[in-house]
């Protein structure tokens, strides 16, 4: 290819290209709670009984969580560029399968074909952008990628609203369906103008390779010095990794220096949380939540739309956050938030009557408030931060299929559960979200703000000056002046050139 992109504008093309890929993963999320009242959906598939709804909204994560194991299992071997493509040609077809839908059979297994696609995407995006971020920017990233995905959601919540003027027509519940493949088509025209990672290319074996991309990023000659020793300092790295660390699965029963089993647990443990936190129990059902609050069906969609927006923007807010607050200290207020608005939602729920419903709506919203500002990041960068290169594409895969698999239970099991038990269905995420907190304040440690090379020594034990866990000040305040040669430079791989000299 003739023009290649380099410097910035490399970064920003993976930043832009991985949020459209963000950005479509929540517009599926989005996107389906919305159809699920329409008259012509309903119609079409004869008025299916809670339980097929459900099932049909539920076997969407079953995919996911499949395509997020073939990723696991793949992934480093055709590497993320091409896992994600091959995501969005999946969720393509499986999109079109939808669309011209006329039985449950075919929309379930068009759900489930486009779900293997998101699997694969949700599984090699936060992988491929980790691994292309410079530690000061990482967790900003990954949160602009929530943002945008939460710009999906908001994108088919306010369609949904708009076509539901039409609702006894087809095409307001088949348009909206087939949208999403807009949104694939876009990353996948912007994927060619893109490299794989220089981790994964040195992982394969490909040096010279694994240098151009390095001299890509960086603006600099293949030949500059500085880029040589940042690229040798990649190797020896990511060599140490293999030599300690085998990818084996036996790997996960047994100990070792890297700390791999406990790095890959603390990884499905975030998502985990999040799932298990309640965010699809509502995500998924929304407008139905919102009815059932005895608001007319327009009402329940337009404030389900603006509760995408609340959302976007809360979302929006963790930018200044997630690297000055940290990733545990985040997640531990955002447990204890989330328990709080479940226990007041569940309240104004079981009391019924106007004035406790407008306290119900009240929570949903101050329960996606925190949300956004909490637990929509951390889970999908987490397990990308601290495993180690050679079992981050597994650990992310094993963490993205922790977060599909919890996913299809919550959303299989929300409409049977409301419908036997109503609202104390909900005192269910009370709980889970309360018994979070010591689980995320005895067991997980602090990443902000530290290169993957750190963190890679902070499970090994060599923390050279990085507290063990670093929620206390922040690695981006305390260890500051400690990192000042590595600020300068600005980059990651200087920084592990940096840690090596000092060993």
């Amino acid at each position: 290819m003739s023009f290649e992109l380099e410097g910035t504008k490399l970064s920003l093309g993976v930043a832009f290209t991985t949020s459209c890929g963000f950005l479509l993963f929540g517009y599926d999320q989005g996107v389906f709670g919305g159809l699920i009242e329409n008259g012509s959906f309903q119609s079409t598939f004869r008025q299916p009984s809670q339980m097929v709804i459900g099932q049909i909204a539920a076997t969407y994560d079953l995919g996911c969580f499949f395509g997020a194991i073939f990723c696991m299992v793949y992934g480093d071997r055709i590497g993320r560029r091409l896992s994600i493509a091959l995501g969005c040609i999946v969720l393509t077809i499986g999109a079109v399968i939808q669309t011209v839908s006329f039985s449950v059979a075919q929309i379930i297994v068009g759900r489930f074909i486009a779900g293997l696609g998101n699997g694969l995407n949700t599984t090699a995006i936060p992988v491929w952008q980790s691994e292309m971020s410079k530690p000061q920017h990482r967790g900003r990233l990954a949160v602009f990628h929530l943002v945008l995905n939460q710009l999906g959601n908001v994108t088919a919540q306010w369609l949904n609203f708009g076509l539901g003027y039409i609702g006894h027509q087809q095409v307001s519940w088949r348009f909206p369906i087939a949208f999403q493949i807009f949104y694939a088509l876009v990353t996948l025209v912007l994927l060619p103008w893109l490299p794989d990672s220089s981790r994964w290319l040195i992982q394969k074996g490909r040096l010279e390779q694994a240098k151009a991309v390095t001299a890509r990023l960086h603006a600099k000659g293949i030949h500059d010095p500085d880029l040589l020793a940042l690229h040798e300092a990649s190797v020896q790295s990511v060599q140490h990794e293999l030599e300690v660390s085998k990818v084996s699965w036996r790997t996960l029963l047994q100990r070792d220096s890297l700390q791999t089993r406990r790095r890959v647990l603390l990884g499905m443990g975030t998502q985990f949380m999040q799932q298990w936190g309640g965010i699809n129990a509502i995500n998924y059902y929304l407008p139905v939540v919102f009815a059932s609050l005895q608001v007319s069906r327009q009402m329940s969609l337009i404030l389900s739309a603006c509760n995408a927006i609340n959302v976007m923007v809360f979302t929006a807010v963790a930018l200044t956050t997630i690297e000055k607050v940290g990733r545990k200290r985040l997640m531990l207020w955002g447990a204890v938030g989330q328990g709080t608005c479940f226990a007041l939602l569940t309240s104004g729920l079981g009391v019924g009557g106007s004035q406790w419903s407008a306290v119900a709506i009240a929570f949903v919203f101050a329960y996606y408030t925190v949300f956004g500002m909490s637990w929509i990041a951390v889970p999908w960068m987490y397990p990308a931060e601290i495993n180690t290169q050679a079992w981050r594409n597994r650990g992310a895969g094993l963490a993205t299929a922790t977060n599909w698999i919890c996913n299809y239970a919550v959303v299989l099991v929300t409409p049977i559960g409301i419908e036997n038990i109503d609202w104390r269905y909900y005192i269910i995420y009370v709980v889970l979200n309360f018994s979070f907190v010591p689980i995320v304040s005895f067991w997980y440690v602090e990443t902000a703000g530290l290169s993957l090379e750190e963190i890679d020594k902070i499970f090994e034990g060599k923390t050279y000056g990085i507290p063990l866990d670093v929620s206390e000040g922040g690695a981006t305040t305390e260890n500051e002046e400690g990192k000042a040669r590595q600020d300068e430079v600005n980059s990651e791989w200087i920084e592990a050139v940096d840690s090596s000299k000092r060993d």
